[in-house]
């Protein structure tokens, strides 16, 4: 497409809610659950790997059977908000080791950081490195006692059940019966 764009039908949305699951599937063991044949499916592959928005394939590890047992939810509040200070503090929680998601949010709070530690001096340890390195209005940290949904999959097919919408900078997802051309080429 020329506005940068990329087409998604229900095959691309199921190749990527089978990889959400599995991102160790064989190249022919997706075409077949994805009703492909292995050079429409490895063709759909390439489309959706250079448009971006399949990022990698990575393995979930259990944290605990490591040691690693305690989820910290960290949230802060500063009174510091130009880009240098912004800058530094990205780059500085980056580089964190314990770090696994880091959001700038809205609301009361002006980041959320969760950590995984090695139980309660872990955490403790990160803390302290933490507010030793910035000056902040306010920090606390939320502890999870139960992780009840984590690191789901998306149902992708459901939430973008809609016929056709336009997704920012990436994709023009089109629930239809027209299978998606690349140059001109029938990808199925």
């Amino acid at each position: 497409m020329d506005d940068g764009l990329i087409k998604l039908d229900k095959i691309d949305l199921k190749i990527l809610s089978r990889l959400q699951n599995d991102g160790t599937l064989s190249q022919r063991d997706l075409a077949d659950r994805v009703g492909l044949s292995l050079n429409a499916c490895w063709r759909r592959l390439q489309r959706l790997n250079s448009a971006g928005i399949i990022l990698g394939t990575s393995s979930q590890i259990d944290l605990a059977a490591l040691g690693i047992d305690l989820t910290i939810f960290v949230m802060i509040r500063t009174r510091h908000h130009t880009k240098e200070w912004t800058d530094r503090f990205r780059k500085y929680v980056e580089r964190q080791p314990e770090v696994i998601d880091f959001h700038r949010i809205g609301g009361d709070w002006d980041y959320m950081i969760k950590v995984a530690a090695n139980g309660i001096s872990g955490y403790d340890n990160f803390y302290q490195r933490l507010i030793t390195s910035f000056d902040f209005d306010r920090i606390t940290g939320l502890f999870s006692m139960e992780a009840i949904v984590n690191n789901r999959a998306i149902d992708l097919v459901r939430l973008t059940a809609s016929s056709v919408r336009a997704v920012p900078k990436r994709a023009l997802i089109e629930i239809s019966d027209h299978e998606p051309t690349l140059n001109g080429r029938e990808l199925v």
